[in-house]
């Protein structure tokens, strides 16, 4: 990533929530610890159905008395009608703030260079009156800057930043092995861990329950995690999302997001799946690496 670019992620929408009870109520349903989020940290999370299944992720960012939720905006209804649902009699109040604020990134370099950085995931200051953060998934992914729409270009001026082809972050996105856009593909398709939300920050283990965590840690105490959401590189063809994935006839994975940056659900354990060689579907030629964070 270009030290001077900046994306403006105008795929992305911001809730407020806020309230006597907002951050028990985040905590009793979201897969992450909201002890974690203060004014110098934000954590990236996700909210499951019952049986641990994916339906949301977004990053919760400390803001005055509540909380800043960075989603994605195609997501953004549901979410919010999601939230009500289990907001009941709580004292919270839940707002969508997006004709209003703005998400931005840059790079992970550029962070580093605000007084007070600390290159820790996750790491939030101020600019002015607005929060910087390294992205808690993955400090290669740069940092995001949460902006009032109205002051962003002036900002973005003095910061000496330009904006650039949006395209560039999710391909940088997509290599690095994290969804860039198109999560509304993914709900009720896989368990939130087969997203590889351990290794990218976003469940809490030692947490108390929340919605969908009974599966969860079932999962992964008893060793059962044998699939996992990973990025394909199409060589030729086309693809399609819900076609099967094989090596030598036999079946290794399912296409999930098939468009320009296509993921799928792979048996990643199975013997049948190796790096570096060419699998097929039935109209394309692809091949399959596993992010190098993935470390088993």
């Amino acid at each position: 990533m270009n030290i001077k670019n900046v994306y403006i992620l105008n795929d992305r929408a911001i809730l407020f929530i806020n309230g006597d009870d907002a951050k028990d109520f985040l905590q009793n349903i979201i897969s992450n610890d909201i002890n974690k989020v203060t004014e110098k940290t934000s954590c990236f999370t996700s909210l499951l159905t019952p049986q641990g299944k994916f339906l949301y992720e977004f990053i919760i960012i400390k803001h005055k008395s509540g909380f800043f939720i960075d989603c994605e905006k195609s997501q953004l209804d549901g979410l919010y009608k999601q939230l009500k649902i289990y907001k009941l009699r709580s004292k919270v109040e839940i707002l969508n703030l997006s004709n209003e604020f703005v998400i931005a990134a840059f790079s992970h370099e550029k962070f580093l260079t605000f007084e007070g950085a600390k290159d820790i995931p996750g790491f939030t200051l101020k600019f002015r009156e607005d929060q910087i953060l390294l992205d808690p998934r993955n400090k290669e992914l740069g940092a995001r800057l949460v902006i009032n729409l109205e002051k962003l270009y002036l900002s973005l001026k003095k910061l000496g930043l330009l904006d650039a082809d949006l395209k560039e972050y999710y391909s940088l996105s997509h290599r690095l092995g994290i969804v860039p856009k198109d999560f509304n593909k993914l709900q009720n398709k896989l368990f939130g861990i087969e997203c590889n939300y351990e290794e990218i920050n976003g469940i809490d283990f030692k947490k108390g329950c929340y919605v969908g965590q009974e599966n969860t840690a079932r999962i992964k105490l008893k060793n059962k995690l044998s699939k996992r959401l990973l990025p394909i590189n199409l060589i030729s063809g086309k693809l399609h999302e819900g076609e099967s994935i094989f090596n030598k006839n036999v079946e290794i994975g399912k296409i999930l997001i098939g468009d320009d940056y296509p993921f799928a659900l792979i048996k990643y354990l199975d013997k049948n799946f190796e790096e570096n060689v060419e699998f097929k579907t039935k109209d394309a030629t692809i091949s399959i690496k596993k992010p190098d964070w993935i470390s088993y």
